[in-house]
């Protein structure tokens, strides 16, 4: 594998969400119950606890097709639960593409994957974009108005921009595609671009739709 980081596996087990994206650094709570899944985290656990967060690019869930950049995150914590559940935090490690993945007799996919391209995920960004951080929480704060929902602002008040970036970008109700680009973005800058873009245009509808039902009202 091109560019791969010796510590990275070149095959991982990978789990298909289409409505829930993992981006570097950042962590992704999972509740864990179906039969194909609970065999996918064993297999993580005894496969340097890794699991490839990927995305179908439809609703199939029989045999999605899935979008080539996915990002890999460790299980840092784990739970059963007394009804047969797994509970796991995943922290997200590096994105990686997908080359191809195959079914195993659990139920679920391992795939090889390459991790070429995306060696900056595993360093967090040491120069700090204040301007880009200002940006962020100014728009967040009108963009969480409009859509009703949120934000705990005492944890942001001290985050670095690429710890609100990926929360934001993993957490607001984008659209699946809309989270993919955000996925790909090749910097923090550029998905911190692409996040303002979102939310800019999230807000535009808002009004653009308040606007529609006032000219109702008024016929």
């Amino acid at each position: 594998m091109s560019g791969q980081d010796k510590a990275l596996p070149g095959e991982i087990a990978i789990f298909p969400l289409r409505g829930a994206i993992l981006l570097p650094r950042a962590q992704l709570p999972l509740n864990i119950f179906e039969p194909r899944y609970l065999a996918m985290t064993e297999y993580a656990l005894g496969h340097g606890r890794m699991i490839g967060m990927v995305r179908p690019r439809h609703g199939d869930d029989v045999n999605p097709s899935l979008y080539d950049v996915g990002c890999a995150g460790r299980i840092t914590s784990f739970m059963e639960t007394g009804d047969g559940r797994f509970l796991l935090t995943l922290t997200g490690v590096s994105r990686f593409r997908l080359l191809n993945h195959h079914l195993t007799d659990g139920g679920f996919r391992v795939a090889e994957v390459d991790w070429g391209g995306f060696a900056a995920d595993l360093h967090a960004d040491q120069d700090e974009n204040t301007l880009l951080r200002e940006r962020v929480i100014e728009l967040l704060m009108r963009y969480l108005e409009d859509v009703g929902l949120r934000a705990d602002w005492d944890s942001i008040d001290g985050a670095s921009a690429e710890t609100i970036i990926n929360s934001v970008a993993m957490s607001c109700p984008f659209e699946p595609d809309e989270k993919q680009a955000l996925l790909e973005a090749p910097s923090i800058e550029k998905r911190g671009e692409t996040l303002i873009a979102l939310m800019e245009m999230a807000i535009a509808q808002k009004l653009q739709d308040l606007d529609d039902d006032s000219a109702e009202r008024l016929q």
